[in-house]
């Protein structure tokens, strides 16, 4: 029976917004809510683990009985870093670990949902990630918004910052245009094959990890997310926005 684990990256040293899985919304940590919606997918609290090599977010995890795992400071990436947790922990080879970013405080629930059933339905995928619909040129052009190029079977083929799948005969049509969704999902079996790769030239030319994946010959899952997405937090300025609509809530 294959198990599902949630791990979520956290570290310090943003350099955007340093510390920013601390900063608070409703008197609790951005690391908190980020947690809580991982219990709100179903998850129990054995099952969803905080990694950080931050003993400060260590603390504040512990203060909040929430899992969490100290890690090594010297990972170049939250994969590494989920992968330590996966070898900690020891968990199984077919296991399923969700990567759910640290800085997403409204990640939706449905989001996570969708991307483990997809994942459980379809084992001949090594990882697993979410795409959703673009219909805006500006986002379509926009170099920051990653879009996914994706096959018949619902199989990743490229990942570009590029506007692409350009269409010849009418370059304002976005029918086939995803926006990539920066959740991932992988058997342990495939986390550990994926970081024990070098970077690609393709990750490095892009900035891509995913195209690390992809370079080496493994197969990606696109789960197709249909659904609002809020922003996550990458600035002060997104942070004064999410804190606003979450306080607003209440």
């Amino acid at each position: 029976m294959t198990l599902v684990k949630v791990v979520i990256p956290a570290r310090f040293n943003s350099s955007r917004l340093p510390g920013k899985p601390l900063l608070e919304i409703n008197g609790k940590p951005i690391l908190w809510h980020v947690y809580q919606r991982c219990i709100e997918a179903g998850f129990s609290r054995e099952d969803v683990v905080l990694a950080t090599d931050d003993s400060r977010i260590f603390a504040k995890a512990e203060e909040l009985n929430l899992s969490v795992v100290m890690t090594s400071s010297a990972h170049e990436s939250g994969t590494d870093r989920i992968n330590e947790v996966a070898s900690l922990k020891r968990w199984h080879s077919d296991d399923l670990v969700i990567n759910v970013q640290g800085d997403e405080p409204l990640i939706p629930v449905k989001l996570i949902k969708d991307l483990v059933k997809f994942a459980l339905e379809r084992p001949c995928f090594s990882m697993f990630t979410a795409v959703t619909h673009l219909h805006s040129l500006d986002s379509f052009h926009n170099s920051n918004v990653v879009k996914a190029i994706v096959g018949e079977q619902n199989q990743a083929l490229y990942f570009t910052r590029a506007a692409a799948p350009l269409s010849r005969d009418n370059i304002t049509c976005l029918e086939l245009a995803y926006r990539h969704i920066g959740i991932y999902g992988y058997t342990v079996s495939a986390l550990k094959k994926f970081c024990s790769y070098k970077e690609a030239p393709l990750e490095v030319y892009e900035k891509l990890e995913q195209l690390r994946a992809l370079s080496h010959g493994m197969s990606i899952g696109v789960c197709h997310y249909l659904g609002e997405l809020p922003h996550g937090v990458d600035t002060p300025e997104d942070y004064e926005l999410i804190k606003e609509i979450m306080e607003s809530k209440t």
